[in-house]
């Protein structure tokens, strides 16, 4: 089973340090049929990654992407930009293992990848997983439906 939703593109986002990964893995989708939209950067020039985080957040909260790829030097700032955003469970990876468990258990929805520590293979690999594994539900569904900061 596919995260993919049919006729929605994957979301993708970078700043300057994760855009050369972000072009291989366009390229990576396009060679596999799988329809994606960029929400930059557009090239190496240095950027703030919440400019593109928060295109991109939007977008999948407005249900024209799903799911997401994102990525800037560690991970860490875009991570925390996409997770501003209630509709979001941005998942900071580094390995298939963790990919694998962040969808399974905690129904990841944007893959975040640290592009300054990763190789174009690695990140292949842990893009694969990420699509291709499904959410358990159960006792993690109650977990993820604690998630939302909501005010009553």
């Amino acid at each position: 089973m596919s995260i993919l939703k049919e006729g929605l593109p994957v979301a993708l986002c970078s700043d300057h340090a994760g855009y050369e990964l972000k072009e291989q893995l366009k390229q990576y989708l396009c060679d596999h049929g799988i329809p994606y939209k960029d929400f930059g950067t557009y090239d190496s020039t240095s950027c703030d990654y919440p400019d593109f985080a928060h295109l991109c957040a939007a977008a999948m909260e407005r249900h024209e992407c799903y799911p997401g790829i994102a990525m800037c030097g560690t991970g860490n700032g875009i991570a925390m930009t996409l997770n501003k955003h209630q509709a979001i469970r941005a998942a900071l990876c580094w390995q298939p293992d963790i990919v694998r468990l962040a969808r399974e258990h905690n129904d990841a929805n944007i893959l975040v990848m640290p592009a300054r520590f990763i190789t174009v293979e690695e990140a292949k690999v842990m893009v694969d997983t990420f699509l291709d594994t499904p959410f358990e539900g159960g006792r993690h569904q109650r977990r993820i439906d604690k998630i939302p900061n909501l005010k009553r």
